[in-house]
């Protein structure tokens, strides 16, 4: 069993592969986290359930191992749950009222219940264990046995409380629109660290996910504690470092801006955070995390196919003459999805117009879709389309139809951005709408695959028509009705499938994973840059999930020239796509297009479902070296980039990694074998000279 509980000592076990979790219900009634490290026993942790004390002046140091923070009483530090009653009392006294172990798919799930003293509130912790990939995945039940209605100031998922590390560094991803999933370190001190999205989605500017370690821990080596939130809305993770030296990481959706009315005989759930513990440092926590994925989140396993995408080719000037001839060029390069992106719609002709009008224009398409999409079709490829449901153009028969569907204040000025305004989703009459649209674009054509964009952030947060106590459910609501909006389709439309793109990688989380095959992690298609934005991107998220475009040379971002082959050996690291205009290249490139994408096709299974190493051992040198290795560790591919060749200096040789030490491998393109004890330890010899030069090697064991 994963989960155990000794009656006597009052203390719950949840063991892993990698290792234990432990917390006990104290002399006063409370919860107290014990540990969370290498596996220990429940008898050893035991003497770590005692009360704790400085002085009469620090009264609630008891209070800082608490499993579930409650603000009440003598407690300072970050709450886990704040809440107003209805006769005004601001403060929580609970007590462990009993627990259940349940088993579902194979799967232990423990539920712990605590219960206010006086109020009729009922707070359920519950954590599902993945032992296998060493994770638990935690998240809160709040109920409301009362009848009178209980507001919800701050309802946070999880408190992960660390042990104690003479140094405590924390990693995170930061960024903005064309440079996300950029890694950050901090070691902390007193106080707090906050990441944090308040605009709506995920965002760009920071991602729902940390990690924690001495400051010593590596890519390959090392412990490393750390943790996800599966949500898609507005979120807050703070890490706080207490004067006792005590660390704890509190993490859900924002309280900034936010309450919840909690009716009677009502409850409330919070999202999923995962957390986990590595011994094999960020390496480990990465693939950790995507085996979780892959096995646990994802809807479903297919190989993800490469795709072409219109949207550079054309940008809002689509019709099907083009769009064919795109798809001529596509066919034979060897894509397997070809996606129209803006511009098919309305009067969608620059991004002033049309938004929300989800009707074929005709003066593009005098014979409707079915014309482009029987062709692509008679191709041999699927076909694809986007979409922006959320948002709406002011210059649109939708807006023009119904003004109040948007969010806005009646006393202030609807502020546009990109020249739109965001649409109420939870607004019955707007969910009915978008459903409805989706329902008749899916069932009226034959289309395999949407792109699902948002480009804009909510502002004017306000809902018309919805009760005024209850205006700051907004942000839960929005993010809610979207999973609702995206399950029904998935459920109508089985055989669809979804990418999640919001102005580049604005909405990419564990919440949106749960419906999205794919997601577009940046709009920035520069194959050097997203080489680093990539690389921040694998720390949490698995390659499958992330979609990569080769495209034009000169890039639009930074004029940065790079060959084809360099282009092609970035984007090879995920799922391949390509935007370039295919209609103003000659057939000499289309062929050497063809060439990489089949390579690719021979290779995908190792990057989309294999293991993945960040070798890191050469970064002082200006060399990014991506590893992937197949279930079995015979067959691998490596992929190597060099930045700048300096002062003329040989390269160091590149050791590889997770090879089985005594077979013997080929290396393509190379004579010669190789041990793999050799490859481990001793390295290879990357033939990479001068400024932005890359390479593939497939690495397969010796028959």
């Amino acid at each position: 069993m994963a989960i155990h509980f000794d009656e006597k000592l009052r203390i719950f076990a949840i063991h892993t592969q990698h290792c234990s979790y432990l917390f006990g219900v104290n002399d006063k009634g409370k919860l107290q986290h014990l540990y969370w490290g290498p596996q220990v026993s429940i008898e050893d942790a035991a003497p770590l359930l005692r009360a704790s004390s400085h002085s009469s002046f620090d009264a609630e140091l008891d209070r800082e191992a608490e499993e579930y923070s409650f603000w009440g009483g003598v407690s300072y530090t970050e709450p886990s749950l704040k809440v107003r009653m209805p006769d005004g009392v601001r403060d929580l006294d609970v007590d462990y009222a009993g627990h259940t172990v349940s088993k579902q798919d194979g799967k232990e799930t423990l539920t712990i219940s605590l219960k206010d003293k006086v109020y009729p509130l009922e707070t359920v912790l519950v954590y599902r264990v993945i032992p296998e990939h060493g994770l638990i995945e935690r998240h809160t039940v709040i109920r409301n046995t009362g009848q009178q209605e209980i507001i919800l100031e701050n309802m946070q998922s999880a408190a992960w409380s660390l042990p104690y590390l003479p140094e405590t560094r924390m990693t995170h991803v930061t960024g903005k629109w064309s440079g996300e999933f950029q890694l950050r370190s901090t070691f902390l001190t007193e106080g707090k660290k906050v990441i944090e999205s308040r605009r709506g989605f995920t965002d760009s500017h920071a991602n729902p996910w940390f990690a924690v370690d001495d400051g010593k821990a590596t890519e390959d080596a090392g412990q490393v504690w750390f943790g996800a939130l599966a949500w898609s809305g507005n979120w807050k993770i703070t890490a706080e470092k207490t004067a006792f030296n005590h660390v704890r990481v509190t993490g859900g959706i924002n309280d900034f801006d936010n309450e919840w009315v909690l009716g009677g005989g009502e409850s409330f759930q919070t999202p999923v955070f995962v957390g986990g513990y590595s011994p094999g440092g960020f390496g480990g926590m990465s693939r950790q995390l995507h085996r979780y994925q892959y096995d646990y989140v994802l809807p479903r396993s297919e190989t993800r196919k490469v795709l072409y995408n219109s949207w550079e080719a054309t940008y809002f000037d689509v019709n099907v003459k083009d769009q064919m001839a795109l798809a001529e060029r596509a066919a034979k390069a060897g894509v397997e999805l070809f996606v129209v992106d803006d511009g098919w719609f309305g009067a969608r002709n620059h991004d002033r117009a049309g938004l929300g009008d989800w009707q074929v224009n005709k003066e593009k398409f005098p014979n409707g879709l079915n014309q482009l999409i029987g062709r692509v079709h008679e191709l041999g490829m699927e076909f694809g389309l986007w979409v922006e449901p959320e948002s709406v153009n002011p210059d649109s028969d939708l807006y023009r139809a119904h003004p109040d569907w948007v969010y806005h204040f009646e006393t202030r000025e609807r502020t546009e951005l990109r020249n739109q305004l965001l649409l109420n989703i939870s607004k019955p009459e707007v969910k009915a709408y978008i459903l409805q649209f989706m329902t008749e674009l899916l069932e009226e054509h034959e289309i395999k695959f949407i792109k699902w964009d948002m480009n804009r952030t909510i502002s004017e947060p306000g809902m018309k028509d919805h009760p005024l106590n209850r205006q700051k459910e907004i942000w839960v609501r929005h993010a809610l009705t979207l999973y609702e909006i995206w399950d029904e389709l998935r459920r109508r439309f089985p055989q669809v499938e979804f990418e999640t793109c919001a102005g580049g990688g604005s909405r990419i989380d564990l919440g949106i994973f749960r419906y999205a095959d794919q997601s577009w992690p940046s709009d920035n298609t520069d194959p050097f840059d997203r080489l680093s934005i990539q690389k921040g991107f694998s720390y949490t998220y698995a390659p499958r999930m992330m979609t990569c475009w080769v495209t034009e040379s000169p890039t639009g971002m930074n004029k940065r020239r790079v060959s084809l082959k360099y282009r092609f050996h970035s984007a090879m690291t995920g799922t391949l796509g390509i935007g370039s205009n295919l209609n103003g290249w000659s057939d000499e490139q289309i062929a050497e297009t063809a060439s990489y994408v089949e390579q690719y096709k021979q290779i995908r299974h190792l990057v989309q479902f294999g293991d993945q190493y960040r070798l890191s051992s050469l970064e002082d040198k200006g060399v990014t070296a991506i590893q992937y290795a197949g279930g079995d560790g015979s067959d691998h591919v490596l992929f190597a980039f060099l930045h700048s060749q300096k002062l003329g200096e040989p390269l160091p040789r590149l050791r590889l990694k997770s090879l089985k030490p005594e077979k013997t491998y080929a290396i393509e393109g190379l004579s010669g074998l190789w041990s793999g004890r050799a490859l481990m330890n001793i390295g290879i010899e990357l033939p990479l000279r001068g400024d932005f030069d890359s390479l593939m090697y497939r690495i397969r064991e010796s028959i």
